[in-house]
């Protein structure tokens, strides 16, 4: 298989399985009803002790944090016209927010279960010194630079639009979906702006994989209107 086709359908994929793999962790959270922000050790300790679909759930977010970055740098790839700039600065803060992430979830998913492993006695003893969690004492306030994820996979969603690869409702899903990210952990509204990047995101994606356009670039724009199975582009790609 060339490299420009696995280079093709690996952006593709990406589109399709990273807000997926960010929607299943969000649905995973013990009460996901419960509009809490998280804000005390007790609230912490409720979500994640005794609670293995807690740690499976923000493992999957951090599994996903490699393939934003594929779509991330494919995004900065593809905008070349209108929307080159944005796609350059918003994939440079992205990719330092997606890397911020990982972080994120190192903290709370890999040492949160290793202190779920402790005997209940020992436990117990330990839950008031998470609060240095809760309250992201130390180097972990670096986690205060999440919302660079965001902010920059919005600044290239409008380049992606500006150079016609998503259309407006795909843009407003997206854009919304992410801001809907930068709430103080309060589960349901992470999903729901998942969901919503979802459907942004994801016709793309399947577009892509489907061969739905009339060229072989690593990505395509809008198609203009189908003939049967044909579809025309509405320019030219590469």
């Amino acid at each position: 298989m060339k490299i420009e086709i696995i280079k093709k359908k690996g952006f593709a994929i990406s589109l399709i399985a990273f807000p997926l793999m960010l929607l299943t962790g969000f649905l995973m959270h013990p009460n996901l009803l419960k509009l809490e922000a998280l804000q005390t050790v007790e609230q912490l300790v409720g979500r994640f002790h005794n609670q293995p679909i807690y740690h499976i759930g923000h493992f999957i977010v951090m599994l996903s944090v490699p393939v934003i970055m594929i779509a991330l740098y494919s995004f900065m790839n593809v905008l070349q016209g209108k929307g080159k700039q944005l796609g350059f600065w918003g994939g440079i803060a992205g990719l330092f927010g997606a890397f911020i992430l990982a972080v994120d979830k190192g903290a709370l998913c890999l040492v949160l279960s290793a202190f779920d492993t402790l005997p209940e006695a020992q436990f117990q003893e330990f839950v008031p010194f998470l609060s240095v969690i809760v309250n992201k004492a130390g180097l972990l306030g670096v986690v205060w630079l999440l919302p660079l994820l965001p902010i920059g996979a919005a600044i290239q969603a409008l380049g992606l639009m500006k150079e016609k690869f998503i259309s407006k409702w795909q843009t407003g899903c997206i854009i919304t979906g992410l801001l809907l990210l930068n709430n103080p952990d309060i589960e349901l509204i992470s999903a729901t702006g998942a969901l919503l990047m979802c459907a942004g995101y994801i016709p793309w994606g399947v577009r892509i994989l489907q061969g739905r356009m009339k060229c072989s670039s690593t990505a395509c724009p809008i198609y203009e209107k189908r003939i049967g199975s044909d579809f025309k582009c509405k320019q030219p790609c590469g």
